[in-house]
């Protein structure tokens, strides 16, 4: 800040750099749209590998063309994809707590609601315990979490009902949990769901000596299995007589070579006694009788083993309309207006409809088409399955005339891969693979070379589900269609760099995929870079500043070898005055800043001239 001088000597002053630096976004995080058995549904999930995607999404699966997708892009060289799950009639499990304490000869309130936190099947296996063994007893309780077999559990202990509390449950767990969520209604203001297990009746000081018999029932096996306690003396605390009971039910045995109750729990919650089963059963419901049991208060209404979440189920195959979503319920493709950092858009669901006369694959990529030009993006548009000749795609190209667009890139024919599930050979839409390469060849070469070539190899890929010939390559490139071939000792290989909108009858700028994305890289990273700008003073100076700083971000790119030319005037300019931005603009809060660059162009078509010489002639 500028320095107030009020005695002789020296003042140091820093001042600001007029130097703000652009940085060059991302060109290869790629998003995949469509159905995976497991996961959050319409909503954005960044993974950085294919062990996270089966972590969070659950691996391959042969109803999920994106599973195989994903697998195929880090497979040729991708490192960051964005999943967004698309399932018709997903729902999540769920399991409601009750509170009976207040009125036991009353119907169960339900006071707690539990919602495993992703749709699908896998929430069937939640369970949910609650006890009351914390320093405040008829106050707070413990709630854990058992998470399905090989998921971690969650402990949240000294929760409370009570919303001014700092630890009200449905915050506390919403917060932090990765399984559950928790609501609680408002008819349930302050009440506690009942403990797990089951409970004993408020114990005295004077505790009773457990002799006698003491009944155990399973409800749901319809069984009872009574158990004779041994004689003990008097016990001097409620811990020494929870480890009397829980010894003695972990030597019951139910039935030859099995204990339901070996794993038995008794917790001291209070005055009170707590017993759970322990049983692989977590619906079971117990019930005691008999003279301990009516010594202890356990002949009380019985309780459940553990809350059980059910109702999740992982939903079927989406339509084209479930792709498409809804963009005010930012559901589909949606999904993802609201990540910033998303370059390619792949759609691997779209290639299998069942659709002949290719409506819906139309709707679909037209939607696509559409969010791409928004949000910068590019589409890798997978041919239909059914084209499966030369001829059959010429005759059927046309009815995509309607979605043609510089954002697009269409690829042909699938892959033949072979499937890990089933160890035999399946065709594959390519678009995972060729997002792969984009990715690989941008951090190898840049976003400015096009992905195809003898570099472009398709990892992996036994054979293409239709082999073509040069001539049969020269009816579909000229229209637009990016072919795979495989050629001899290279393999399978990507060989066209053409935008939907390369058609050479079309004559478009936008021709070559390339071009389109370094033009895409280019706008959003001014897009961002520039921002600084908004509402500083609008004049020289600050033209000025614009000039220096586009000017070196664009330097940087030709000195990476971006742009065409051998000096910086050829290859690009950046161009902010009074030219650009005259009185009226400035009158009206508009800066103009104008940015030209002459983009590189693949050497799609190499001509190579043999001439015989004659021999020479001597003088």
């Amino acid at each position: 800040m500028p320095v107030t001088p009020t005695y002789p000597g020296v003042y140091i002053e820093e001042l600001p750099s007029l130097v703000r630096t652009i940085m060059a976004v991302s060109t290869s995080v790629t998003a995949f749209v469509g159905y995976t058995p497991k996961g959050p549904v319409d909503r954005a999930v960044t993974i950085t590998s294919f062990a996270d995607y089966e972590r969070r999404f659950g691996g391959l699966d042969t109803k999920s063309p994106v599973s195989y997708a994903v697998q195929q892009f880090f497979l040729n060289g991708g490192a960051i994809g964005v999943i967004v799950r698309v399932a018709s009639g997903a729902n999540s499990a769920a399991a409601n707590l009750p509170n009976r304490s207040a009125d036991p000869e009353q119907p169960a309130g339900d006071v707690l609601t539990i919602t495993a936190k992703e749709p699908g099947l896998w929430g069937n296996g939640v369970r949910v315990a609650v006890d009351y063994a914390t320093a405040t007893p008829d106050q707070t309780y413990n709630l854990r979490v058992f998470g399905p077999s090989g998921t971690p559990g969650e402990n949240y202990p000294n929760l409370s009902a009570d919303k001014d509390h700092p630890r009200y449950a449905p915050d506390v767990v919403n917060s932090s949990s990765a399984l559950i969520t928790v609501a609680a209604p408002e008819s349930a203001a302050s009440l506690r769901p009942d403990p797990t297990g089951t409970v004993s009746g408020a114990l005295g000081p004077d505790l009773p000596a457990p002799n006698g018999d003491l009944k155990v029932t399973i409800q749901d096996k319809q069984g009872e299995w009574p158990l004779q306690l041994a004689d003990m003396p008097k016990p001097g605390s409620l811990a020494e007589l929870a480890l009397a009971l829980e010894g003695a039910l972990r030597s019951i045995r139910d039935e030859p070579g099995s204990r339901t109750f070996g794993a038995s729990r008794v917790t001291v919650m209070g005055r009170r006694l707590q017993i759970v089963s322990g049983s692989d059963q977590p619906g079971m419901i117990l019930r005691f009788s008999g003279t301990v049991a009516n010594l202890l208060g356990l002949d009380a209404q019985p309780n459940v083993t553990a809350y059980v979440l059910d109702g999740g189920v992982d939903g079927g195959l989406p339509a084209y309309t479930d792709l498409i979503g809804n963009e005010g319920g930012k559901s589909g493709i949606y999904a993802l207006r609201d990540v910033d950092d998303v370059n390619l858009l792949c759609l691997p669901e779209v290639s299998g409809l069942d659709d002949p006369r290719l409506e819906q694959t139309v709707a679909v990529l037209a939607a696509a088409g559409r969010l791409c030009q928004d949000k910068r993006m590019f589409l890798i548009a997978d041919s239909p399955a059914s084209w499966t000749t030369i001829d059959h795609a010429r005759a059927n190209l046309g009815k995509l005339d309607s979605v043609r667009g510089s954002y697009t890139a269409l690829y042909f024919p699938h892959l033949e891969l072979l499937d890990p599930l089933t160890g035999r050979l399946r065709s594959f839409p390519p678009c995972g693979a060729i997002a792969g390469i984009m990715a690989r060849t941008d951090t190898g070469r840049g976003v400015w070379k096009a992905p195809a070539g003898t570099e472009a190899r398709l990892a992996g890929t036994r054979a293409l589900t239709v082999p073509m010939t040069d001539p049969e390559h020269g009816l579909l490139n000229p229209l637009g269609v990016n072919c795979l071939r495989s050629f001899p000792v290279v393999g399978p290989v990507v060989w066209g760099a053409r935008t939907l909108d390369g058609a050479d009858a079309l004559a478009s700028q936008w021709k070559y995929v390339p071009v389109r994305r370094l033009a895409l890289m280019l706008e959003e990273s001014l897009y961002r870079g520039t921002k600084w700008v908004v509402f500083e003073p609008n004049d020289e100076p600050l033209w000025a500043q614009i000039r220096l700083n586009v000017g070196a971000f664009m330097h940087t790119q030709f000195e990476r070898g971006a742009f065409q030319g051998t000096s910086a005037r050829d290859a690009y300019f950046v161009k902010c005055d009074k030219d650009t931005t005259t009185q009226n603009d400035v009158n009206s809060g508009i800066v103009n800043i104008l940015v030209g660059f002459a983009p590189l162009k693949p050497a799609e078509f190499v001509i190579i001239k043999i001439e015989q010489l004659a021999g020479q002639i001597e003088v």
